[in-house]
């Protein structure tokens, strides 16, 4: 795990080397066990490097082939790089280290850029052809690991995180106003913009062969895979869908087990944290594992059920783990933002502040953690979502109903209205049309209830999970720590997407409406239904205590909605009814205001909307853009 930077001048100018060192100096926190760099005429290459397998210095990066052909610089793992070792070993090639690094240098020299098929990890690198003056892109399956690109002039600048890029003199700093109303749609980014002009993100599951002194408008991406659930033509009974789940499950965790440093893991207080601690701890004795909950004197309602510290206590005591746990009181939001903004570049869905603090504590203790991000998404854990778009005359009214529900933060009957400051530059933009593009390739031809869950279970890990796993990325490296998903196993997610959705779900012929704002929606749902991820609980429920297995889902959320109009009231004064508010630049004062004030009063709950607006004007201070 590490972090990568790199520049292209298509004119043959040489990289200069500080300019190369600000953007690895921009990510230092990325990787504090080493940095390194590689220049090739126009080429340079940075690295920021977090030892975690072959931790010597054979495993230092850029790394080169032993013929001096070609350079890599690689941030992830390769669960499966051994096995793949193995086969090139015995096509003849020799290996100088024990690091899955050199293992993609030997795997693109024998196989060529068709080798991320056979990758089972989680990646984003790049690969310098000093023969052919090609450089080689990819992003893993998933988008586990980010990277960024910006195209100026005859220049390309890539690397992990955006702020490299904005190292450099000249990469503008200019708002993307199309991208900030996307996320005021969504409360996300469904494109590949982001809240700077011309700085993209590399689409997961893609590649890109750039060659150089050949400059072009836009990057030439190739997808190599992508998500396709669908109903198997023969299922097969429950039962053996069962045993192969179980026999997945155990591989995945134990696969995403390799570490030459000590490795922990998040307990929730979940199913799906507490199955994969289960089976670590049988393989790794006193494990450590960790928790964060949230002081609750202020809560009311069902938020006072949002501290899962006593379900992960009963699990650390039944697996025998090490256990640390933290306290998150409502001040502890307003401490961390500015380096919250900094270290997410952009906001993305969810709080995110509790989660700086999960990965601020495991970093104390380990450098490599485990976390059950993407079992909800792959196996149907969010029922009350699907089941609002599930009875529809065409596709076409699938897309309405469920662009409707997505809409988390703006209507867009108030979008005119509140982005009046900045109208002209956005309204050519249709949000329906954003979300609709999120299902180009797939066939709008529907049969029956499965095939509406199957394109929602699509569009969640092609959005949310994806900016899940962004989030999580950015915050655990924030401080120099490796999180790793074992449900993102390549086996475990094409069985999940040939798994019948009767097998996830059992209320398919139900419509339920929930408030996404609502943090108590789970339980609201769970009140009449206990539906959803059917096959996967019934293989976790033996790994973890009865009851936990039987207790209804918790999602990781701070009770925010008592704590914007209790404790924290003063602060969301003080920051959004603030003249100096930069926040104003770009929305309308009076338009915003309106909304804060019904949920400060209690009259609707907001909570998203107030989040997103102190996290966007954080943002406007941190990274000071202009329009």
């Amino acid at each position: 795990m590490c972090g990568i930077v790199g520049i292209l001048n298509h004119d043959g100018t040489p990289v200069g080397r500080n300019e190369l060192r600000r953007m690895t100096d921009a990510i230092a926190h990325r990787g504090p066990d080493g940095e390194g760099w590689h220049f090739d005429g126009g080429l340079g290459l940075g690295h920021r490097r977090l030892a975690i397998i072959d931790v010597s210095d054979a495993g230092a990066q850029p790394m080169h082939s032993a013929d001096g052909r070609h350079t890599v610089v690689f941030n992830g793992e390769i669960y499966n790089f051994r096995e793949l070792r193995r086969e090139l070993e015995a096509l003849g090639h020799a290996f100088r280290s024990n690091s899955d690094t050199e293992v993609l240098l030997h795997a693109y020299a024998a196989w060529g850029e068709k080798f991320v098929t056979r990758l089972n990890g989680m990646f984003a690198f790049a690969i310098w052809d000093a023969r052919e003056r090609t450089l080689f892109l990819a992003r893993d399956r998933y988008g586990i690991k980010p990277l960024y690109y910006a195209l100026r002039g005859r220049r390309l600048y890539f690397a992990s995180e955006q702020k490299a890029i904005l190292a450099c003199p000249e990469v503008t700093r200019r708002i993307d106003c199309e991208a900030l109303l996307e996320y005021f749609t969504f409360q996300n980014i469904f494109t590949d913009r982001t809240l700077i002009q011309g700085l993209r993100l590399f689409p997961p599951g893609h590649t890109a062969l750039v060659r150089a002194g050949r400059p072009t408008d836009s990057l030439p991406l190739r997808e190599y895979w992508d998500f396709n659930f669908a109903e198997p033509d023969e299922p097969g009974t429950e039962e053996e869908h069962l045993e192969e789940l179980r026999r997945l499950f155990r591989q995945a965790v134990q696969r995403q087990l390799v570490s030459d440093v000590e490795l922990g893991s998040y307990l929730s207080g979940g199913i799906d944290s507490g199955a994969i601690t289960s089976v670590a701890a049988a393989s790794l004795p006193y494990i450590k594992t960790f928790t964060c909950g949230f002081d609750l004197h202020s809560a009311s309602g069902l938020e006072l059920a949002f501290d899962e510290r006593p379900k992960a206590e009963l699990m650390s005591y039944k697996f025998k783990t090490e256990h640390y746990e933290m306290v998150l009181k409502a001040g502890d939001m307003e401490r961390v933002l500015p380096r919250l903004a900094w270290h997410l570049e952009e906001p993305r869905v969810g709080q995110s502040y509790p989660n700086f603090y999960a990965h601020q504590l495991s970093s104390r203790f380990v450098k490599v953690v485990l976390s059950g991000t993407g079992g909800d998404e792959l196996f149907g854990g969010y029922p009350w979502r699907y089941y609002r778009a599930l009875v529809n005359d065409n596709f076409e009214d699938y897309i309405d109903k469920y662009y409707l529900f997505w809409q988390r933060l703006v209507p867009n009957s108030v979008l005119k209205q509140l982005f009046a400051p900045i109208w002209g530059e956005v309204s050519g933009v249709w949000t329906r049309d954003i979300f609709r593009d999120v299902f180009r390739r797939r066939r709008t031809e529907m049969c029956g209830p499965e095939d509406y869950v199957n394109h929602s279970l699509y569009f969640e890990t092609k959005t949310f999970l994806h900016s899940l796993l962004i989030v999580e990325d950015k915050l655990s490296m924030a401080h120099g720590l490796e999180c790793r998903v074992p449900f993102l196993d390549n086996d475990l997610v094409d069985f999940s997407m040939r798994t019948p959705v009767r097998m996830k779900l059992r209320n398919l012929e139900n419509v339920v409406r929930v408030n996404e704002n609502d943090p108590n929606k789970a339980q609201r749902f769970y009140q009449d239904h206990k539906d959803g991820k059917l096959l996967l609980r019934k293989v976790l429920e033996s790994h973890v205590p009865l009851e936990i297995a039987e207790s209804r889902k918790q999602g990781f959320s701070a009770p925010d909605a008592s704590w914007f109009k209790g404790e924290s009231i003063r602060f969301v004064r003080q920051r959004l009814f603030n003249s100096k508010a930069r926040i104003f630049s770009l929305l309308d004062r009076d338009a915003t205001l309106r909304t804060v004030l019904e949920h400060l009063e209690g009259i609707n709950n907001h909570r998203l909307f107030i989040w997103s607006l102190l996290n966007v004007d954080e943002w406007l201070n941190q990274y000071d853009p202009h329009l």
